[in-house]
């Protein structure tokens, strides 16, 4: 079995995730674990609208629809150098599932180290990680891990898809 980045919803909501550091090379100031959460976010919290307006609505043309095997109707996907975050998408969202504070102006990257890990070395993200939010490993075989991209499993806790993402326990 593969090892896999493990990212657990709940506990990157409790952590501070901009001291999270990253070994993303082409850049120095990169934070990949933000684009990764904004990629978790359209997998599993997006209702993935037939119609898209959200995409329709983007005046810079920063959102698509992306095909995947896992999902019917693609999952979104933002083009960082476009979008201005005017916010357009979020209002155009009839089900309110885009936050415009999810969603950063500065374009961050994830690789998932591909060849630049050691045997045994674990990624810069998970060294760093305060509370164990991001981990590096086997994934067990457990219905509270979904895996909406490859090589990045979400531990997703009593199978609530957007709990995680609210600020606090009131949904604001």
């Amino acid at each position: 079995m593969a090892k896999k980045l493990i990212i657990d919803l709940s506990k990157c909501k409790q952590q501070d995730l901009s001291r999270v550091q990253c070994s993303y090379r082409h850049h120095p100031g990169n934070n990949g674990v933000k684009t990764l959460l904004e990629k978790i976010h359209f997998a599993l919290i997006c209702r993935k609208c037939h119609s898209a307006p959200c995409v329709k609505a983007c005046p810079r043309k920063a959102l698509e629809k992306i095909p995947t095997e896992k999902q019917d109707e693609g999952i979104l996907k933002r083009a960082e150098m476009l979008c201005t975050g005017c916010g357009t998408c979020a209002i155009a969202c009839p089900f309110g599932t885009i936050y415009t504070d999810l969603i950063p102006y500065v374009a961050n990257l994830c690789d998932l180290c591909k060849k630049r890990l050691k045997k045994g070395e674990k990624p810069l993200c998970v060294q760093t990680s305060e509370n164990g939010s991001i981990d590096y490993g086997i994934v067990p075989n457990d219905a509270e891990y979904v895996e909406p991209f490859e090589n990045i499993v979400v531990k997703v806790p009593k199978g609530a898809l957007w709990e995680p993402f609210l600020k606090n326990n009131q949904g604001t």
